[in-house]
């Protein structure tokens, strides 16, 4: 449960994650729109990943080893770094219609997943 839990909350933390960091890009980027003053975006975006670290903190002391949950430090980040290139890449294809995964990027996600398979192997 404790494993659910914290893929959960790591999944939540990089939507919000995703959308304070590359959501700008987006709304910069429609037709007719002004783009914002970057002091404004930044601190829209602050707010926005004020949320990732409300989900993150939790899911990183609930996940880790040392305070009874069932990851080392090291697992946990390699979860964290492809729960992010997943969100990212479903956000990307939904938000952005311009990009396209191609070959060389499924190529990348493979090396990570194996990078999961060795920091868990024994």
């Amino acid at each position: 449960m404790k494993a659910l839990s914290t893929i959960l909350l790591l999944v939540c933390s990089n939507a919000f994650m995703t959308v304070a960091w590359y959501g700008h890009l987006k709304f910069n980027s429609i037709q007719g729109a002004n783009p914002r003053p970057l002091i404004l975006t930044i601190l829209i975006s602050w707010g926005i990943a004020f949320f990732e670290y409300c989900f993150q903190v939790p899911a990183n002391r609930i996940g880790f080893a040392d305070n009874g949950g069932p990851f080392s430090l090291i697992q946990l980040k390699i979860i964290q770094e492809v729960i992010s290139l997943v969100v990212f890449t479903v956000f990307a294809l939904l938000v952005f219609k311009t990009e396209t995964l191609r070959w060389n990027h499924l190529a990348a996600f493979v090396c990570i997943v194996l990078a999961v398979y060795f920091v868990f192997k024994k």
